[in-house]
């Protein structure tokens, strides 16, 4: 198990205070600082007009990271405290406390205690993604990006919640929006990633919001396994639960149009069987709480099963077992085809958390089933949409020119993902950083590396390691591509990031598996970005410069030129990059012919002298 701190969703492990990889030089372990120095660029780019909302707990809204590096320009502009009860709401939603603007987000000072304590975890995430380092060299990646605040709870519903009310704060706002998960859950959605949460993403993605999240801390557990059953056969592994925990949560997953079996078994300490359930079929759409009574004693267990998922067409079953310390626990599963997989995590007191056990298989039973760390990116980092990231440590040189760093840290979780997709998508420094901390935090008991005084308050800094680290990077490094070409879709953002990702001696030794596409590099996304036409003008103004009706269009389409520019040069440009069409424009209404055009998806780009916009045309028949 990693040593640590582990918190209900949150994928973070206490760092030590003698560690060497800072959040400056992660900066530089992610070519942040070659944007910073604008090399070969037209300008610096520091996310300037594009909003990063942050979904987590332990938000302290007065930290001065969250101003610009100056300490005078607030940037966070609203928070949504889901747990705190006095209102007043969201407009559109009945739970909650929404803070509007600088004065009622410092008068609040922070989010509210809630199952989580007062927490410091999102400040420090905050800090990573955009913070603007308050004098000290601890500055995020994206220091002039604005902010986005949601205390979330993690149910469906107010996660759903959450996207929504930041999408619509953008909308309102006319500016992009990245939206950064630093947690992860086993019984949100479906392992798959399919589901409502799965469903809602996709169509915030679709309408421009990019999405990041983190891989998952399970890489050095093997708390997965996977069957395949070739004929009717049954297979035993040992459940060890994890720590930390009262028991385990059992996450099982069949292939659809085949069915499975499972049964829970007790063990004295030399292996025997003293109890076991019946084998409870997935056909039979069963849901049980009971208990196992042996000689007096029980073992408590409950479980859900579902014949054939109303999103993945799968069996999947949802098994809750509590520990009793005098007995062992195994778990057998029997099918006549098919993939299983099973996934061993934690039962605690506030419900599920996100770290897990093994899948054993004991030196006295070699004919057992024995876990593995496969497949262990959870929900939201099993959604396809989202860009979900690995950690490893920051590569540097030492004063005395000796290089450290550079490896995947050892608990990132592992890939691969389901069907086709890729997972974790790609890798960034993670093992740690230093970033702020939550002045108001009672939860932290880890060592502070660095502290600023501002109006009167003292405000610290502290190491922290984890994916919960490498997610805000990059949703960093988003928000810098994003000011490069807001015009880009959200597919393009993760297309650009995975298409310039960088790979080293590191990258081969651990693989796709660990570090997917490679490690981000901020500078190589921001030339490609340059360089990308995108497909939709996102933040459009609430008078557009130009306007394009109809769309889709047939044989002719008509562009309006809302500017006093008495030329402005047209192109319509098919997805393969060929100009196919171009002309001049002029003020007002403007007739293009479209014959001879195959129909399908095109780009039409307008440039006057000041801007440079461009929209997805549909031509059709």
């Amino acid at each position: 198990m990693k040593k640590g701190l582990l918190f209900l969703g949150l994928f973070v492990i206490m760092a030590t205070a003698h560690s060497q990889a800072l959040l400056h030089r992660a900066v530089v372990d992610g070519r942040v600082d070659s944007v910073r120095m604008a090399i070969n660029l037209p300008q610096e780019y520091t996310g300037q007009g594009v909003i990063i909302g942050i979904t987590d707990w332990g938000f302290d809204y007065t930290h001065p990271v969250f101003y610009d590096t100056n300490m005078v320009h607030y940037r966070v502009l609203r928070a949504w405290d889901q747990f705190k009860t006095s209102g007043p709401a969201p407009d559109g939603y009945d739970y909650g406390t929404e803070y509007i603007g600088a004065e009622a987000l410092l008068t609040a000072q922070c989010d509210t205690s809630n199952v989580y304590g007062y927490g410091y975890h999102g400040t420090h995430c905050g800090g990573i993604a955009g913070g603007g380092g308050a004098g000290t060299p601890y500055k995020g990646v994206a220091v002039d990006a604005e902010f986005l605040f949601v205390s979330v709870s993690l149910t469906d519903q107010q996660v759903i919640d959450a996207w929504r009310w930041m999408y619509d704060v953008a909308q309102q706002e006319g500016k992009r929006l990245v939206i950064s998960m630093s947690w992860g859950l086993y019984y949100l959605d479906n392992m798959d990633g399919t589901g409502p949460l799965a469903e809602e993403m996709q169509r915030l993605n679709d309408l421009g919001v990019v999405f990041t999240s983190s891989a998952g801390n399970n890489g050095d557990e093997d708390t997965h396994l996977m069957h395949t059953f070739t004929q009717q056969d049954t297979i035993r592994t040992q459940l060890v639960f994890p720590q930390s925990s009262i028991g385990s949560s059992v996450t099982m997953m069949g292939t659809p149009g085949q069915p499975f079996a499972f049964s829970l078994f007790v063990m004295d300490n030399s292996y025997n069987i003293v109890a076991e359930t019946p084998f409870y079929v997935t056909t039979d759409n069963e849901q049980y709480d009971t208990c196992l009574v042996i000689n007096g004693d029980t073992v408590h267990y409950l479980f859900a099963a579902e014949s054939a998922n109303s999103y993945n067409n799968r069996p999947q079953v949802q098994l809750d077992v509590y520990k009793n310390s005098n007995y062992k626990f195994g778990l057998a599963f029997a099918a006549a085809g098919g993939d299983l997989h099973v996934w061993n995590m934690a039962l605690i007191e506030t419900n599920y958390g996100n770290w897990g056990g093994t899948l054993a298989r004991p030196g006295s039973h070699p004919d057992w089933v024995k876990g593995d760390a496969l497949y262990c990116i959870s929900t939201p980092g099993n959604i396809d949409c989202a860009i979900t990231v690995a950690a490893h440590a920051s590569r540097y040189q030492s004063v005395s020119g000796n290089w450290g760093g550079g490896s995947i840290t050892s608990f990132s979780s592992s890939g691969p993902g389901f069907g086709q997709t890729l997972k974790p998508d790609i890798s960034a420094p993670g093992k740690n950083i230093v970033s702020s901390i939550s002045s108001y935090t009672n939860t932290f008991s880890g060592s502070y590396y660095a502290s600023t005084q501002f109006n009167g308050r003292t405000y610290k800094f502290a190491q922290l390691s984890g994916t919960s680290m490498s997610n805000p990077f990059v949703a960093g490094v988003c928000a810098l591509v994003l000011q490069a070409n807001p015009n880009l879709s959200a597919a393009q953002v993760k297309e650009v990031l995975l298409e310039t990702a960088y790979e080293d001696q590191y990258t081969e030794v651990s693989g796709e598996l660990r570090f997917g596409h490679g490690k981000v590099n901020a500078y190589q996304a921001i030339l490609k970005a340059l360089t990308t036409v995108g497909v939709d003008d996102f933040a459009s103004p609430e008078e557009p410069i130009f306007t394009v009706y109809p769309n889709p269009a047939s044989g002719q389409c008509f562009v309006t030129a809302n500017t006093d520019s008495p030329a402005t040069f047209c192109q319509i440009i098919d997805l393969s990059g060929r100009t196919v069409l171009q002309t001049i424009l002029t003020p007002g209404v403007n007739n293009l012919s479209l014959n001879g055009l195959t129909p399908g998806c095109y780009i039409i780009k307008i440039t006057d002298e000041t801007s440079v916009v461009t929209k997805k045309l549909i031509v059709g028949a």
